[in-house]
């Protein structure tokens, strides 16, 4: 439940900064009247993006076994690499992201109401879609129930109250400190998330090695145990992995949580270099 709730505060801050950031800059310009398509923008982006978690959920049941395993393992690939490049794009354009928003803006004004609607669904559109396909990926991994999609939502939640003190000055977080924590921990969930996959298509007999156990600890943890729960729902622990899943795990988890982190620890660690005091001229 700690994952999907991480993924729905992460994804859900994200699309609620960049909705703050368009309403208060038409605001700030004396475009308040301007308002209503920007939220008509932001009410059909999130309407596409709820139509498209519902087609991947409703969309694969009467599918075989085999085809929907097939199906989801590759989604679950696909999910990944557009977390992983979301986690680092964040990095890299956080502190240009209200620049480069406003901007379009700018250029949205000047073109009329449809361009504006434009520009408030693609802002949001793109985080709600990449945001439902992660989600369903990482709920069906969590395992069934109401507690993955209790968390996303409480997540969900979470953000946009977040989202709204952030817009009314009473709250103040430092947003690089925050995206790079809940980044790192998003790259952990979707290594879990990556392995599950790789499991889903060694299921559909696209991939070998259903039956080749890297470890079997289920003795020990067992999956219907509270403690086994709480590890799948909160890392996709599985207690009896196949070789590929661990290989393909440990591949993406050790480069991409090195590459994600290495820039903010070399930055951590490097010394300040004060200025070197110049000399005071002579009186001779």
């Amino acid at each position: 439940m700690f994952s999907n709730y991480l993924i729905g505060l992460r994804e859900g801050l994200e699309a609620s900064l960049v909705v703050c950031i368009l309403i208060a800059y038409l605001v700030k310009t004396g475009n308040k009247d301007r308002l209503g398509p920007l939220w008509l923008g932001v009410g059909l982006a999130a309407a596409v993006s709820l139509a498209f978690g519902a087609g991947l959920e409703f969309g694969t049941q009467e599918l075989t076994f085999k085809a929907q395993e097939a199906i989801g393992g590759t989604l679950s690939i696909v999910a990944v690499g557009l977390v992983t490049w979301m986690v680092f794009w964040m990095k890299r354009t956080a502190r240009h992201l209200k620049a480069e928003l406003q901007g379009k803006l700018d250029a949205a004004l000047a073109m009329g109401t449809g361009a504006l609607v434009a520009t408030a669904f693609l802002a949001v559109g793109r985080e709600g879609l990449e945001t439902s396909l992660f989600v369903w990926r990482s709920v069906h991994a969590a395992g069934d129930g109401a507690g993955p999609l209790i968390g996303v939502l409480l997540g969900i939640g979470s953000s946009i109250v977040l989202g709204w003190l952030f817009y009314r000055g009473a709250l103040k977080i430092d947003l690089s400190k925050f995206f790079t924590w809940t980044g790192g921990m998003l790259v952990v969930v979707a290594a879990g998330v990556l392995a599950y996959g790789v499991h889903d298509l060694q299921e559909a007999d696209f991939v070998p090695g259903l039956n080749v156990k890297a470890f079997d600890i289920s003795s020990t943890i067992p999956p219907d145990s509270w403690y086994g729960t709480l590890l799948k729902g909160t890392f996709n622990f599985q207690p009896d992995p196949t070789v590929l899943q661990v290989v393909v795990w440990a591949l993406y988890l050790v480069p991409v949580l090195a590459l994600f982190l290495a820039p903010s620890l070399v930055k951590r660690g490097r010394p300040e270099r004060k200025p070197e005091p110049r000399p005071e001229p002579s009186n001779s």
